[in-house]
């Protein structure tokens, strides 16, 4: 496995000022974690992360009036889908899903529209160690709400369920 030269700066000016443990930095560059739109570097990968981005947002909007919609919020909207990337490594640290729905009534005395507005992060419910790669080949398919989750059975519908 060849490292990158910058991973070892860190390590050797800790070491030229006395730190006592290399181990930890080299550790920590293997983590660092970056945005999603970042880490993608072929067409490919873009390709299949708009297009899941995309049929996700449809899947949601799709079931959503039969399902999440049904109470107070009646128009939530999906706002965006995102995961931070281990830079080096490809896993993910984590995909949240961000919603906002509201609901309305009007003040019949003054014609004022009174709105309650809400948002919520939906963490995405993802085995450990999982890549990019594997999150994008898993859910390639035109229902990517409902297919498994790589080395798991739960769905990301299953995380909107305890988060909506």
């Amino acid at each position: 496995m060849q490292l990158r030269p910058l991973l070892f700066l860190p390590v050797l000016l800790g070491a030229l000022a006395g730190a006592p443990s290399t181990a930890g930095a080299a550790q920590a560059g293997r983590h660092h974690f970056i945005d999603i739109y970042e880490y993608l570097s072929s067409d490919a990968q873009f390709d299949a992360w708009f297009s899941l981005t995309d049929k996700l947002r449809s899947n949601f909007d799709y079931i959503c009036g039969d399902t999440f919609c049904e109470g107070d919020y009646s128009d939530i909207q999906s706002i965006d889908f995102r995961c931070s990337v281990g830079q080096i490594t490809g896993r993910i640290g984590q995909c949240v899903w961000v919603f906002a729905g509201s609901y309305n009534d009007i003040d019949s005395n003054t014609g004022a529209i009174n709105v309650t507005a809400q948002t919520w992060s939906c963490i995405t419910p993802l085995a450990p160690h999982t890549t990019i790669d594997e999150l994008l080949s898993a859910l390639a398919g035109d229902e990517p709400l409902h297919s498994p989750l790589p080395d798991t059975q739960t769905t990301i519908y299953d995380g909107l369920i305890d988060c909506l």
